[in-house]
């Protein structure tokens, strides 16, 4: 695809504001217009169809039946609806995998995953790839010219298992041989002399199911997150090879799959798309109780929902779709919380305000059957309309009422933050932290330090942008506009390169954040055979004599620079540090470990360093970054805020800032309006220091009244919840 293409694509994507993915097939035949009549009648603008029946496009080998989505794809060209089409190669049928049964994943301990499922099959073999294509021409080269489809989802949420089978394998010796060259290359780059792991010859290299090294085991990881990229990448070539020019081929990305970097799978299609799955009900309760667990495949907490999103846009640092998010409840049949009344409204317009593009709700409506029976639709298993269409309704109107105000809408950051895929791996592998409570290694570990640092910054007000150690190096060393605070937490796994970027970084005039394992490991996993931090330590300023984990909290104490509460405490994990130039932030308070400080600054040249050696409790964490901001982020002229408001900010194509004021409460609050501002989704002036009210569980948006001229009619008043028809309903 061209550039210009590219960008009529993503345009497409831009203004498809609110969707749904839309299963006919698994509804009641007669519900058809039905349906798509309440689909466009509430404002929904694209529907996802066709990704999980291959059973039902091709019912027996080599026989296809193809128009069966024709009435779908018709009736959504009549009423103005777009179409996502997918293809279904996640979700094999019956007679594939009877007829071949060699194309099964086997897992690490050598059994086949077993039929029943989804993403069951090896998609590296040729006798699956040769199925996959043809059902894949088949279908896009039937409907790529119908004019409601205006791009394709190459498979869906990749990366589910770690393969195992003898194919990987042997393409993982191909290219261990690519990169090494020889095998004595290879014992002296994984440390193979340690439990007479060394080689003699490559046949000698045993399968992973039974590794203890950690640089085998990373290498591993790469390799299979390397196969998934590959695989959608071929996919998308496929596609794009039948598709018309202008329509865009994207994925579904699930980014806690094991066998996924969401960087590299994003990077050779046209824009990125993933789930974005959260808890609703009072775990998006502000303030927050300092929840810090990772929730799996979903989040919990407000900061999670930020994070999910910051994510999508790193991957390719541009604005995204969501293809999944919340209907109702999500889950299993146990898991029944749907959102109380305004979530829904608020986590949409909180996506948009981080980059999303599209806010599409998983699905139209509950299954009668299978797997996800009660994973709840935006219409229940009745089909009859309720509060969740009224709430969706409402937000696909408001998205459309915005109109341009959304146009090339890119989120403020105040702060970058540094994620690395390589130390998550390692991480899982060798854990620094135990599970909370227990002896056991927490092979979440990377995601609770990163989480914990991210979640600081979100309550202290500082917008983040997510990138990874090479979109780092990109911006770093390009043109653009460089970060005035870096946050890298736990960056354990990291090349020379990298940490030298990291100095000069901070001597050029940033404020440079590393904690406890930063810098440790090199780019084999291999702990660096020197003091640490390594070659962060001038940089830093310390050493670290030695490291403890912890079995409970122990307390700390700040100093005049930080200031800590009383029930300030650390978690998990100590750094014993030296100064060697820095100068203490806090201190633990105990008779062993109050000797050394569990943080520390220190000026860099032109910048500043803080080493944080321990995982501070949720509240001492915010206290810490928002002395790193200094007053810095964006939101401050509109502090003090109450507790359960967050305000986050983005620039529209036209230059101007949009403000999203948002209340995560039962309890209705009040703020003061810092600068004149226009409500987007209405005709409201609100004068610098005049009130704004907010409802429980709402949301504002306000347009800084410097970007744009206010439209005819509007009045210069005082904006009241209770002005506003929902409100008075």
């Amino acid at each position: 695809m061209s550039n210009s293409e590219r960008h009529s694509a993503v345009e497409d994507a831009d203004r498809a504001r609110v969707g749904t993915a839309y299963y006919f097939e698994y509804g009641p035949p007669d519900r058809l217009d039905l349906d798509l009549d309440l689909i466009a009648g509430a404002g929904l603008s694209l529907i996802r169809v066709g990704e999980s029946v291959w059973s039902t496009w091709e019912p027996s080998e080599g026989r296809f039946d193809l128009d069966w989505i024709v009435p779908v794809l018709d009736g959504a060209h009549r009423r103005g609806l777009r179409v996502l089409l997918g293809t279904p190669t996640y979700a094999v049928p019956p007679w594939l995998q009877r007829a071949h049964p060699d194309i099964a994943a086997v897992r690490a301990d050598g059994s086949r995953v077993p039929w029943g499922g989804r993403q069951e099959v090896d998609f590296t073999h040729p006798v699956f790839r040769r199925y996959a294509e043809r059902v894949v021409r088949r279908i896009v080269g039937a409907h790529a010219a119908h004019p409601a489809v205006v791009g394709f989802q190459v498979d869906n949420e990749p990366g589910l298992h770690l393969l195992h089978n003898q194919g990987v394998f042997a393409s993982f010796v191909a290219r261990l041989k690519e990169r090494y060259g020889t095998v004595s290359a290879l014992n002296e780059a994984w440390g193979l002399t340690y439990w007479s792991h060394r080689l003699s010859s490559w046949d000698e290299l045993w399968e992973p199911r039974g590794d203890t090294t950690p640089s085998y085991d990373l290498a591993w990881r790469r390799h299979q997150a390397e196969l998934t990229a590959e695989f959608v990448a071929w996919q998308a070539g496929v596609v794009r090879r039948l598709a018309r020019p202008g329509q865009y081929v994207t994925t579904c990305l699930a980014v806690t799959r094991p066998a996924v970097d969401e960087e590299a799978v994003c990077a050779t299609l046209d824009v990125t798309a993933g789930n974005v799955y959260y808890a609703a009900q009072d775990e998006l309760a502000l303030p927050d109780p300092g929840r810090r667990h990772e929730g799996g495949w979903f989040g919990q907490g407000v900061w999670q929902l930020y994070q999910s999103a910051d994510r999508l846009w790193g991957a390719r640092q541009e604005p995204f779709l969501v293809t999944e998010t919340n209907a109702t409840s999500i889950g299993g049949s146990h898991t029944n919380h749907p959102p109380y009344a305004g979530q829904l409204r608020q986590a949409a317009w909180a996506l948009a305000a981080r980059g999303a593009r599209l806010v599409q709700y998983w699905h139209w409506h509950s299954l009668p059957f299978g797997a996800e029976t009660y994973w709840g639709g935006i219409l229940g298993h009745g089909y009859e309309p309720g509060r969740v269409l009224d709430e969706v309704t409402r937000t696909a109107r408001e998205f459309e009422a915005a109109g341009r105000e959304l146009t090339g809408l890119v989120p403020d950051a105040d702060a970058v933050f540094v994620r690395s895929v390589d130390s998550d791996w390692a991480m899982q592998c060798q854990p620094p932290l135990a599970r909370p409570g227990t002896s056991a290694p927490d092979p979440g570990s990377y995601g609770r330090i990163f989480g914990a640092f991210y979640q600081a910054f979100f309550d202290a007000g500082v917008q983040a942008r997510i990138v990874s150690p090479d979109q780092l190096h990109r911006l770093l060393t390009g043109a653009g506009e460089v970060p005035r605070i870096l946050v890298v937490p736990a960056l354990y796994v990291a090349d020379d390169e990298t940490l030298t970027l990291l100095d000069g970084f901070a001597r050029s005039g940033g404020h440079l954040v590393l904690t406890f394992r930063s810098g440790y490991a090199d780019e084999e996993a291999r702990a660096r055979s020197m003091v640490a931090p390594g070659l962060l330590r001038k940089v830093a300023g310390v050493r670290c004599e030695e490291y403890a984990n912890l079995t409970g909290p122990l307390p700390l104490a700040g100093t005049p620079e930080l200031d800590l509460g009383p029930g300030a405490h650390a978690e998990g994990w100590a750094d014993a540090l030296v100064e060697e130039g820095a100068r203490p932030l806090a201190h633990y308070r105990h008779p062993h470990f109050g000797q050394w400080p569990a943080a520390t600054v220190r000026e860099h040249g032109r910048g500043r360093v803080t080493w944080v050696g321990t995982l501070p409790d949720a509240e001492s964490a915010r206290a810490l970054a928002a002395t790193v901001a200094g007053g810095a982020a964006r939101r401050a002229p509109w502090e003090p805020l109450p507790a359960s408001v967050t305000v986050t900010s983005a620039r529209n194509s036209d230059g101007a800032r949009l403000w999203f004021v948002h209340n995560w409460s039962w309890q209705p609050t009040r703020i003061t309006v810092p600068e004149a501002v226009r409500d987007v989704l209405g005709t409201e002036r609100v004068a610098v220091g005049e009130a704004l009210d907010l409802g429980p569980w709402d949301v504002r948006v306000l347009c800084a009244r410097s970007g744009h001229d206010v439209p005819p009619g509007a009045t210069e008043r005082s904006s009241s919840a209770n002005d506003r028809p929902e409100a008075r309903s």
